[in-house]
């Protein structure tokens, strides 16, 4: 069993996409539209691992900004190397996204580091 994608709402669809593409090299598809419902989503595709949804609808609210919350919290992307890790995040930090932590190595033992990304969603970066 694996997990074949997760999903995301998001103000700025195209926003969205556009920093997965950027900092994680996503790989769009084709925008799919609801008419009716005005449903919007985009499936972006990584290297290896799950899919990531990102969606946008009308009527959806952003209710809550803390990145301390229950329920999802963040997504964690592995980029190969100590020295990537660290190269994405000061590109990150370079472009204005926060750096809430790190990097560094864990108290188990990952190497990491963790961004407050595109719309505040928590994007932890490591080996």
């Amino acid at each position: 069993m694996k997990i074949e994608h997760i999903a995301l709402y998001v103000n700025d669809l195209d926003g969205a996409k556009v920093f997965f593409e950027k900092y994680f090299s996503a790989r769009s598809g084709s925008l799919y539209h609801n008419q009716k419902t005005g449903f919007k989503s985009y499936f972006l595709a990584f290297d290896r691992g799950a899919r990531l949804e990102i969606m946008q609808r009308p009527g959806v609210e952003y209710t809550d900004n803390s990145v301390l919350r229950t329920g999802y919290i963040h997504t964690a992307f592995s980029v190969g190397s100590r020295e990537k890790v660290d190269a994405l995040t000061d590109m990150l930090k370079s472009d204005g996204y926060e750096v809430s932590g790190g990097p560094r190595i864990t108290g188990d033992g990952y190497y990491e580091s963790c961004v407050v990304g595109f719309e505040n969603i928590l994007i932890e970066i490591t080996v």
